[in-house]
């Protein structure tokens, strides 16, 4: 399981949510060969002043990647290369203002579909 939690101001982001959504699920899906057709995206735009950074530009972002743990250091290593080179290159975004975070919890912490997502039969592997 991958979940992406976006957040960013509302008024630099807004526009450009579907793109942003396609760039970020191609990273996803190049470094954890996550399922193209598994995409659990949330964005949280926020007014310009509840976004509270000041040493970051007003297009910065943060990213979370909420997921199964199973991921190997070089493999969490690569989502996080490959978030960066596509976002900042994708929206001349500088490195200073996007920030990543994964985040893992053990399968058996998670519900879905009515079980413990460790009685989960997935159609692709966690352990990379």
């Amino acid at each position: 399981m991958g979940q992406l939690i976006v957040h960013g101001r509302r008024s630099q982001w807004l526009d450009q949510r579907t793109e942003l959504s396609d760039v970020l699920h191609e990273a996803l899906v190049d470094a954890w060969q996550y399922p193209v057709e598994k995409r659990f995206q949330r964005f949280v735009w926020l007014d310009d002043d509840d976004l509270v950074a000041p040493q970051r530009g007003p297009r910065y972002l943060v990213v979370q990647v909420v997921a199964f743990a199973g991921r190997s250091q070089p493999a969490r290593r690569e989502l996080i290369r490959q978030l960066y080179v596509r976002v900042c290159g994708r929206f001349d975004l500088p490195l200073d203002d996007l920030e990543i975070v994964i985040i893992e919890s053990p399968r058996d912490s998670w519900g879905i579909r009515g079980v413990s997502g460790d009685e989960l039969t997935l159609g692709y592997t966690v352990d990379l």
